[in-house]
């Protein structure tokens, strides 16, 4: 498995890299944005790690050329930056990043997060059974259940879950889930009590549907106590 790494600290990038080898990754690392996109006409990697505050072409602009391209825009990206304000994550995540690690963060919490990562892409580009907790999530079949018992969910609930899960760990807005699931004018009250009735139908995992004010919902493992 292959992956580009946008670094331009010198002892980071090695230690990075030496550290996904280990992990059985094949890594190639460039300094500048513009060695990254000139590289993946050659080659498409599995993954992009993306450090945003690089000299030139930052890290943001390098996802946005990869997200318009037919060739890239599918390949899972995540950042890494000092940049720990809410609305630069909600840049990142706009600009379809899959997870944003801020720095300084441990070798171990990159290595997990980068799993998960792969995990649920390998699943969704499947469209085969998510692990949800405890439940399993069909994503063709539209079924849920919790070891052989279904969890009835309507049309618009699935949906609801279906897109946090190809969304997860990312924001998603009331405005983006009217239009692209509900498909129709209403109240933002209206997804509120949706997603109300989905946590009670989840259950435990329910409580990962998280509430991100002023914005809407995301999907993301409760950390534990």
């Amino acid at each position: 498995m292959k992956v580009f790494l946008l670094e331009d600290d010198t002892d980071l990038s090695e230690l990075l890299t030496y550290h996904l080898q280990k992990e059985g990754f094949e890594v190639v690392s460039f300094s500048k944005g513009v060695e990254l996109l000139e590289r993946v006409k050659e080659e498409k990697p599995n993954l992009f790690i993306l450090d945003v505050m690089v000299p030139s072409l930052d890290g943001f602009r390098v996802a946005n050329i990869l997200r318009s391209s037919p060739e890239t825009k599918d390949v899972p990206i995540i950042f890494l930056t000092a940049k720990t304000a809410e609305e630069d994550k909600l840049k990142g995540f706009e600009l379809g990043a899959d997870d944003y690690i801020t720095k300084p963060f441990s070798i171990k919490e990159l290595l997990a997060r980068i799993r998960a990562v792969m995990r649920r892409y390998g699943a969704l580009r499947e469209g085969g059974i998510v692990r949800l907790g405890s439940l399993t999530v069909d994503m063709e079949r539209m079924e849920v259940r919790r070891d052989k018992e279904p969890i009835n969910l309507t049309k618009t609930e699935f949906a609801i879950l279906k897109t946090l899960l190809e969304n997860y760990g990312k924001p998603v807005s009331r405005e983006y889930l009217v239009e692209h699931v509900l498909k129709k004018e209403v109240y933002d009250r209206t997804i509120d009590v949706h997603v109300k009735n989905l946590r009670e139908k989840l259950g435990k995992e329910g409580e990962w549907i998280k509430t991100v004010r002023g914005v809407g919902y995301k999907l993301e493992d409760v950390e534990p106590k």
